[in-house]
């Protein structure tokens, strides 16, 4: 049995300058073709997938294209037109195939097409044929689309925040499968929700996005449910059909299943107050709140700048408030600054160097600051790390600066901007030694969890604020919750 497999995956803000390119895929992973199986068979979606396969089918994975690119602004049209042609390509070359699973984030924007998924869906059904099954995968921040449903037998998204890439792979092999071995037939039903909402109530293991979610598990304990998913969009996708959604899939009951995903979309809308509360606080009482801490490592999320969710890495709030209260104890910051890069690299190891850091990438939302710093050390590169399910990022040259007790790891690129502790660690840092530690992302600080006291979210500006009212939008459809007053879904 012949099964086609690819990946497609970037997260776009709307409000980032940062232009996706094909060199952004490839600082996180770009492989076409045998290479696929070879990365991707222990990690990501593709990994849950291939294996869930193999303990079930004798079959032959066609591999076309895999591509991650994690967050930042609008692909350029000759990027997308690049995963085009590898998918045109690769399944034309393929000849007749028994299925295919596409892993997709369903958030991606390009220059001239708000809906990239579906641009590539509608490319995959041309080839392969309506009879043929596809079922896809989506981040669960994704934006779902009418043409996106319409091109697909099945669909899953992640069941967490933070995502497990793997297991969602799992769960599309499971529907898939189905499919094939055991006869079901898939109906989908799906409602679009007038909503959208910041960040900060996102992680699904609390709050309202538990309850949600947990919702959802429940119904796929019914009888006759394959699959229930629950979309809340990443809040800054400034596009026509932007909003939350819900999708059930229910195996061969259309009557189920639009009763079903009323129900979810009812459910988050009567949650809609508690998704738009805010917990942020300014930076200047985070940093003294973390000051105050008594033990452990206190994470500061700067919420305005998450690189995880595509804004550009450089922004200074939080460093400039560490700076200016002077903070006796280590803090951890990352920066994204090529400029600063070189310039430490020209004075040396032992160096002291006075200059004007970050707030350079993003003008709608940067501003510089001017320090005088120590170049402790030099490094940075491509760490082989497991990353919210992908194996490796490419950080580009990188120093370790020191300002007073703030150790500052300037990079090249983004990488995953400090949200590792690796970035500090390959400096020879021992991350229990610092009190603070600054991360560019609004949930995933998982990975510092061995440390943490902690978590104090920091109200900063940028291309991902919690303060959607502030952006200028001009696609979202409206009226929508919270940006307009509506009483009815």
């Amino acid at each position: 049995m012949k099964i086609a497999i690819a990946s497609y995956g970037q997260e776009t803000s709307s409000f980032s300058p940062v232009a996706t390119t094909l060199e952004t895929f490839e600082l996180y992973g770009l492989f076409a073709g045998a290479e696929i199986v070879e990365r991707c068979r222990e990690v990501g979606a593709i990994g849950g997938f291939m294996q869930t396969v193999d303990a079930r089918l004798d079959w032959t994975p066609v591999p076309i294209v895999h591509g991650w690119a994690g967050a930042s602004g609008a692909l350029t049209r000759e990027t997308l037109d690049y995963f085009v042609d590898q998918v045109e390509q690769g399944l034309r070359a393929a000849g007749p195939l028994d299925a295919m699973y596409f892993a997709l984030h369903g958030a991606a924007v390009a220059d001239g097409i708000h809906d990239t998924e579906a641009h590539l869906l509608a490319v995959v059904r041309e080839i392969i044929g309506e009879e043929v099954p596809l079922v896809i995968s989506l981040d669960h921040h994704a934006n779902l689309t009418q043409a996106m449903v319409g091109h697909v037998d099945a669909l899953v998204a992640h069941r967490t925040q933070p995502h497990d890439q793997f297991a969602t792979g799992v769960l599309a092999a499971e529907l898939l499968l189905g499919i094939l071995c055991e006869g079901t037939r898939p109906v989908m039903a799906w409602r679009k929700i007038p909503l959208i909402a910041h960040q900060e109530q996102f992680l699904t293991d609390r709050g309202p996005m538990r309850e949600w979610f947990a919702l959802a598990r429940e119904m796929e304990e019914r009888a006759g449910v394959l699959s229930a998913s629950t979309l809340p969009m990443q809040p800054w996708l400034d596009v026509p059909e932007g909003g939350w959604a819900a999708l059930v899939v229910t195996d061969g009951d259309p009557e189920l299943a639009e009763a079903l995903a009323d129900e979810l979309a009812d459910r988050a809308w009567a949650l809609r107050e508690a998704f738009c509360k805010l917990d942020s606080i300014s930076p200047e009482a985070a940093v003294r709140h973390a000051q105050a801490a008594e033990r452990g490592l206190v994470v500061l999320t700067d919420t305005g700048d998450s690189t995880f969710g595509g804004a550009s890495g450089d922004s200074t709030t939080i460093l400039a408030e560490l700076v200016r209260q002077q903070v006796p104890m280590m803090a951890l910051v990352p920066l994204v600054d090529p400029e600063a890069v070189a310039a430490a690299i020209a004075v040396g190891i032992g160096g002291t160097l006075t200059m004007e850091v970050g707030g350079k990438l993003d003008p709608n939302f940067g501003v510089p600051l001017s320090i005088t710093a120590r170049v402790a050390a030099i490094g940075g590169g491509r760490f082989e790390v497991v990353m919210l399910g992908f194996e490796s990022f490419d950080m580009g040259r990188a120093v370790l600066l020191e300002i007073g007790a703030v150790r500052l790891v300037v990079s090249e690129k983004r990488g995953v901007c400090g949200n590792h502790p690796i970035v500090y660690e390959h400096f020879g840092i021992d991350v229990a030694e610092a009190r603070m530690v600054v991360v560019k992302t609004a949930s995933n600080w998982q990975f510092f969890q061995p440390w943490i006291s902690e978590v104090v979210r920091v109200d900063t500006p940028g291309a991902t604020t919690s303060h959607l009212e502030d952006l200028p939008w001009r696609h979202l459809p409206r009226p929508i919750y919270p940006l307009d007053q509506r009483e009815e879904r």
